[in-house]
């Protein structure tokens, strides 16, 4: 299994103007994060989790030429923005998009790009197979994906896990069922806002409680705000088994 990171960022907590912070100022690579998501590629299958506003740019810097689903987590607009853009896979392959999400996100999906839903499509609109999952795991493509819920403050959010590998984002609480689907993960990707309290993301040492009680070899932190710091004054603070992700950074999981 292989998994890029396309995006480690957030807009929490990001002004709208120019920002003269350390993080937002800084000319490490590894600070400049455009909107969580991730390509995962099993085999000969790639899927994408979650496409946020940054997705076009996303998949023209990691030079993406193939695209066999996209599964999302939630319906925040900073994770399904830009879902418009899967128009270019439609016209490069030939083929619908098969996309998966819950009942909630299926909803929310057919009012943002009702367009793309109408009987009668408009020439050009993205072309979309929409396949809703509940709590039982599902295939792409023989793929085994198994859904684990999350809470988001009050809204649920779907992680995945891949084999061994489990990935996590926009979430402040794991209830003890959800946490012993992901128990044995080796490799873990978990959210890590900031070390401020946040009503609705884990801050950065209820990330490494987590963390610590699921004990991967190795865990991954994103969906990072500005807040948390740059990457260089971070990274040595942190556990020898856990690391601040970065956009482009790629994990070849082995037995994941």
């Amino acid at each position: 299994m292989k998994v890029t990171f396309l995006g480690t960022g957030t807009s929490q907590g990001v002004p709208m103007i120019a920002c003269e912070c350390p993080v937002c100022t800084s000319l490490d690579y590894r600070d400049k994060r455009l909107r969580t998501s991730v390509l995962i590629e099993v085999n000969s299958v790639r899927f994408i989790i979650d496409t946020g506003p940054d997705f076009r740019q996303q998949m023209l810097r990691e030079r993406v030429k193939r695209l066999d689903a996209v599964v999302f987590t939630h319906q925040h607009k900073d994770h399904i923005a830009g879902l418009d853009e899967v128009r270019s896979f439609n016209y490069a392959q030939k083929e619908n998009m098969p996309v998966y999400a819950t009942e909630r996100v299926c909803k929310q999906l057919k009012i943002e790009f009702a367009y793309a839903f109408e009987a009668f499509k408009y020439p050009g609109v993205p072309l979309i197979d929409l396949y809703q999952f509940g709590d039982e795991p599902f295939e792409i493509k023989g793929v085994k994906i198994t859904p684990v819920t999350v809470m988001h403050h009050m809204l649920p959010v779907t992680g995945f896990r891949i084999g061994n590998f489990t990935y996590i984002t926009d979430a402040n609480r794991i209830d003890p069922a959800e946490r012993d689907k992901i128990r044995g993960s080796e490799i873990m990707v978990l959210n890590g806002l900031q070390r401020e309290p946040h009503p609705s993301h884990f801050t950065l040492q209820e990330s490494l409680d987590v963390i610590a009680d699921i004990n991967p070899r190795a865990a991954y932190l994103t969906h990072i705000s500005h807040r948390l710091g740059r990457h260089a004054e971070v990274q040595p603070t942190l556990p020898p088994n856990v690391f601040l992700a970065w956009d482009g950074l790629t994990l070849e999981c082995g037995e994941c």
